[in-house]
């Protein structure tokens, strides 16, 4: 017969065993992905939940602020094993060459970094309002156009507009770009640049309010920017009845090597397996496919690819 002292103990032993194999189960993440006012920190929320929901809780997210995919980088030397965070690939092979901004701060931890799963690419955007007759680059000329400051897209928008040859050739508006669709409605502007997912919010009201022309870039115009091509497609905004041929940068989600296999696989299954649900909350999702994955310049973790090949995606020997 169990004495009460052997059955408290009993039970003790229980709760304890309980709680340990709760703990175990519980895998915890930590996701460095960039300004909370930003579309990516919104995604990032998103692939939060989503990898709740997937796990039953099993997998928990915690999202942290970042002031940019550089520093994202740079943390990767330094962080654990729990670790994952986005950037474009060309900083991760930057930082791992001892380039550019990570010039003199080479690590050899930045060797270790891994990828998972591209997430929405920065797309470029020109947009034209109707009634500025726009319908080509070369049709800026003499126009009023917003590039914002400081951002990707201001700084690419600047960039292209050189390699077109209509550098000094268009009036640049001094107006913050979150005030492009008021300025484009009072005719201040002609148009605006933006980078973002898409399709992006501020295009979407534009196309609604004012009825605009997203501007195609021709195979030349691409090459001559060094982005990788992107299509928007027919529809995606009102009045839009063709695709739209564009650039933009890939973003990826990365970790490193110190994460476990089992975990790596999980959250790249949980994606892919979310992406569709998560894109009927957020139209941005729709935009990634099994395409964007020969953006992935480098080495993928040794769980994503037992999942892609479990899935079926072909992966190149690079990503191997």
């Amino acid at each position: 017969m169990l004495t009460k002292n052997k059955l408290g103990a009993i039970t003790c032993l229980v709760g304890i065993f309980a709680f340990a194999q709760n703990s175990y189960a519980e895998t915890r993440v930590t996701f460095k992905s960039a300004k909370t006012t930003s579309s990516y920190y919104q995604m990032a929320v998103q692939i939060s939940e989503a990898m709740k929901s997937a796990s039953n809780g099993d997998i928990i997210v915690t999202v942290e602020e970042s002031q940019g995919s550089v520093q994202n980088v740079m943390e990767a030397k330094v962080r654990g094993a729990d670790y994952v965070f986005t950037t474009p690939p060309v900083l991760v092979r930057l930082a791992q060459g001892g380039k550019a901004m990570f010039k003199d701060k080479g690590d050899p931890k930045f060797n270790d970094i891994r990828a998972l799963f591209p997430i929405p690419s920065l797309t470029m955007h020109f947009v034209m309002s109707k009634d500025s007759g726009v319908t080509d680059f070369a049709g800026m000329e003499g126009k009023t156009v917003l590039l914002g400051k400081g951002s990707f897209g201001a700084k690419e928008g600047k960039k292209y507009l050189g390699l077109f040859g209509l550098e000094g050739k268009v009036e640049l508006a001094n107006v913050e770009l979150s005030n492009a669709v008021s300025a484009l409605k009072n005719g201040q502007i002609d148009g605006f640049v933006t980078a973002g997912s898409f399709p992006a919010p501020n295009v979407i009201e534009a196309a609604a309010s004012v009825g605009v022309h997203v501007l195609s870039l021709n195979d030349e115009q691409i090459s001559q920017t060094k982005r990788t091509r992107l299509i928007i497609p027919k529809g995606t905004y009102s009045g839009q009845d063709a695709d739209i041929t564009t650039t933009s940068l890939p973003v990826v989600a990365y970790t490193t090597a110190a994460m476990d296999e089992d975990t790596a696989y999980a959250l790249t299954k949980n994606y892919w397996d979310q992406k569709a649900s998560m894109g009927s909350a957020a139209a941005w999702w729709n935009g990634v496919n099994e395409g964007l994955m020969e953006n992935i310049t480098g080495k993928l973790h040794a769980g994503a690819i037992r999942y892609y090949k479990e899935a079926g995606v072909t992966l190149s020997e690079a990503q191997m």
